[in-house]
């Protein structure tokens, strides 16, 4: 089929009641591009629920006209949403066309009856959110749609599967599957051409086969290639190749598409772990949500390659999709870079977590939305594992391994390439009992008391809990129709199950940042343990304050995060994208980073003290800018996995402190401040190695803008604004409000910074710089040279120019 992109020349509004409207109250649309998030450009409501991010609920409206042409006859015309958060329905001509209830799953819909040929149509899609999820999920279409046309006989939209078997060194055995669509009123035979192209187009597989189709029907035409030497795809190798596929009859070409896929081998036991090509290979995992920060939910797909690229580059190779089906875009981008995938179905069952959630849909529509979730993935080497769910609250029953067994085995139906597991919980499999355990213990657990509260106390309680029998009886039949078990902060299992189990292979979906040292250490020397998903990779909205330092007076009850706070604030890399100090602690932990890391921790109030949860990490920066008294007391952590680390300021040697990992990769100085350099060496072997410095900014800030993004005319452009000294170095005490100003063909989309509790929007043109760093989101409405400006009172304006082709 032929496809092209149905993005452009949508308006939206809050939906109105039709009588409402009636009487005069007319509420106007907007005129947006999709992807877009509905979502993100309301109003906060300070008394709003904290789970996402204080934003409100609603009902949100989406039209787009558009022409048929006179000669159109009734052929195939589908219409494709890769996800419309939430209850999607769709009206063609005021017509009801289709329905989806789960806001992650990409879905299609039958157009052809619906058109009038020669006049202007209208596609109406409606929408909602509201008391229906854990996070922040944004609204609206807020990923791509896609118009395919074909003729009666044509492949129709992910029509085409690709997979590769019997590996070696010499070749490759290449099983395509392509489907055959035949609208018509009689049986067709058609010759299905299939090339295999290696990423410089020259041609290394091919074949042909004819296929019949019987009328209003569909066939399968299997094609089995062989690839000499082939080039394997891992995330260190990245290899793509393409099938291009074609439908001939008489000479006549009916249709054609195309696939990128990867040749790569898995392999997983308990005695050699994971293995990728053959290669033993450790997760370096990180959880992300779908929301790209300060743009909302919408899926961009140069934010979503611009996340995978800064993760990949803070050390992780995989990530987790947390807790839903991944965008088409950030698997692409996976598949480019080099990203592990994990790709996950659903955060909930047929138990509700939230009021209105998905466990109202799960009964009917599960299996179709695990249809959808494969059929997007199953031509993407990234992805390497399936999960069928997170901390689904029935994995501790009989009930629940029933589900699984089925949600699993529908898995395994429709892609036998790849594993299953499932994000289990030990403490949540047995909730009901854990909190009897822990009033027993004295600890605050009545019926109100949710999941994060119980993990974020003592954690040797909720390991103890994990590793207890009750948990293993209670979950064995859950573990036991995975291909690996999944888990969620239950590290205590890890050696356990080496005996209980010992064809267990496990892998951490989910693990406390501020215990990856320990966890890690336990990845390493248990082959049958494959990886570890670090919560979270990258911050998110909603759940605010999760991963929040408070600074508490004696005596007093930390408390949950208050508005304007919008994030979880527990990722290693924030809002729009720098490394906070987790990130450089990781590194070094991964045996990735041979330079120390300074990380400054902010000066508490008098007479408090900081305080955080198993998902905080210090409150601190890499900085030595502070407005503070020469002489005021600062704690100073320096991360290594030397066995010592020196630090010394202006040359004058503080002291020298054990780290490594037997004082789990940490060293605490306290130093009396004063304006200089702060310099960290690393000592190995009484040999002093690497060294890391950090120094005071000087003088009055100045603008500085580096821009991120291709040079394409309709491409979305990274501008990083930062507040540097003359030096170069970031005046993190000088916060300024900086407005943004864009001269050419190109829009503001967002614009803000990594702050957890902002103040304002992020479609406003002005904002506040956090940690002297802000981030400008642009789009291109076409080609030529666009300019950005940036000034802020009391410092000298900043600007960048931007080609791109006409």
């Amino acid at each position: 089929m032929d496809r092209v992109s149905f993005n452009e020349g949508w308006q939206y509004r809050l939906k109105v009641n039709p009588f409402d409207e009636l009487s005069g109250e007319v509420a106007p649309y907007v005129d947006v591009a999709v992807p877009h998030d509905a979502l993100i450009s309301r109003e906060r409501d300070p008394h709003g629920d904290p789970a996402n991010a204080y934003f409100p609920s609603g009902t949100y409206e989406y039209r787009k006209v558009f022409s048929v042409p006179d000669d159109y006859d009734g052929d195939p015309t589908v219409l494709e949403f890769e996800g419309v958060y939430r209850d999607a329905e769709i009206f063609i001509n005021g017509d009801y066309a289709g329905h989806r209830p789960y806001g992650y799953s990409l879905f299609t819909i039958d157009a052809g009856e619906f058109l009038r040929p020669g006049e202007q149509n209208t596609i109406r899609v409606e929408c909602r959110n509201g008391q229906d999820s854990r996070w922040y999920t944004g609204a609206g279409i807020y990923r791509d749609v896609w118009l395919h046309t074909a003729g009666a006989v044509h492949i129709p939209p992910h029509g085409i599967r690709a997979s590769s078997t019997d590996i070696d060194d010499r070749g490759a055995i290449v099983d395509v599957a392509v489907q055959v669509v035949n609208a018509a009123r009689r049986r067709r035979t058609v010759e299905v051409h299939v090339r295999v192209l290696d990423y410089t187009g020259a041609e290394v597989a091919s074949g042909i086969a004819p296929c019949t189709v019987r009328p209003a029907d569909r066939s399968l035409s299997r094609h089995r290639l062989y690839v000499q030497s082939p080039e394997l795809w891992s995330a260190e190798s990245p290899f793509l190749y393409t099938v291009e596929t074609r439908l001939v009859c008489g000479g006549d070409e009916l249709d054609r598409a195309d696939a990128a896929f990867g040749i790569r081998r898995l392999q997983v036991d308990p005695v050699n772990g994971l293995r990728v090509n053959g290669q033993p290979v450790k997760l370096r995992g990180a959880c992300i949500h779908h929301d790209n920060g300060i743009l909302g939910a919408a899926t961009i797909p140069e934010a979503e390659e611009r996340r995978i690229r800064l993760l990949k580059d803070a050390g992780f190779n995989a990530v987790r999709s947390a807790h839903n089906p991944i965008s088409v875009a950030l698997l692409e981008a996976c598949d480019r870079l080099g990203m592990y995938v994990i790709d996950e179905t659903f955060d909930m069952w047929n138990a509700p977590k939230t009021n209105l959630d998905y466990s109202l849909a799960f009964p009917e529509w599960w299996e179709r939305d695990v249809e959808s979730m494969v059929l997007k993935d199953f031509n993407h080497p990234s992805v390497i594992m399936y999960s069928i769910g997170n901390e689904v609250t029935e994995t501790g029953s009989a009930a629940g391994g029933i589900a699984g067994r089925n949600l699993a085995e529908k898995v395994r139906s429709l892609d036998p390439t790849r594993f299953v597991t499932n994000a289990v919980n030990g403490l949540l499999a047995v909730m009901d009992d854990a909190k009897a355990i822990a009033a027993q213990r004295g600890a605050e657990a009545d019926e109100a008391t949710g999941i994060n509260t119980l993990m974020a106390g003592p954690l040797e309680i909720m390991n103890e809990i994990s590793a207890s029998p009750l948990v293993t009886e209670r979950t064995a039949e859950s573990f036991g129709v995975l291909d690996v078990a999944g888990m969620n902060y239950v590290d205590s299992r890890y050696e356990l199950d080496r005996e209980l189990f010992p064809n267990r292979v496990i892998v951490g979906t989910e693990t406390f940042p501020t215990n990856i040292d320990r966890t890690w250490a336990l990845v390493q020397r248990n082959p049958h343990v494959i990886g570890d998903f670090t919560w979270t990779g990258f911050d998110y909205l909603g759940e605010v304050g999760l991963g929040r330092t408070q600074y508490l007076a004696e005596g007093e009850d930390a408390a949950g995060a208050p508005f304007p706070w919008i994030a979880g604030w527990c990722g290693d890399l924030d809002l729009i994208g720098n490394r906070r100090p987790a990130s450089f602690y990781r590194e070094i932990v991964f045996g990735l980073r041979s330079e120390p890391y300074i990380a400054v921790r902010r000066p508490a109030p008098d007479g408090r003290v900081a305080s955080g949860g198993p998902w905080a990490w210090s409150d601190a920066i890499s900085s030595w800018t502070w407005a503070v008294e020469e002489g005021a007391p600062l704690e100073v952590e320096v991360y290594s996995d030397a066995s010592e680390v020196e630090l010394a300021l202006d040359g004058e040697v503080i002291g020298v402190m054990p780290a490594g990992p037997v004082h789990r990769f940490r060293a605490v100085f306290e130093v009396p401040w004063q304006p200089g350099t702060l310099t960290a060496t690393a000592i190995r072997g009484g040999r002093r190695a690497h060294e890391t410095r950090i120094v005071t900014a000087i003088g009055t800030p100045r603008l500085q803008i580096e821009v991120d993004g291709e040079e394409r005319a309709d491409a979305h452009l990274f501008a990083r604004i930062e507040l540097r000294d003359g030096a170069g170095t970031l005046c993190t005490a000088d916060e300024r409000e900086v407005v943004v100003d864009i001269d050419g063909d190109a829009e503001l989309v967002a614009f803000g910074s990594g702050n957890p509790a902002p103040i304002g929007s992020y479609q406003s043109a002005r904002n506040r710089t956090f940690d002297a760093t802000a981030l400008a989101v642009v789009r291109r409405r076409g080609g030529g040279t666009i300019s950005i400006r940036v000034s802020a009172e009391g410092c000298e304006p900043g600007e960048i120019a931007v080609n791109a082709p006409a």
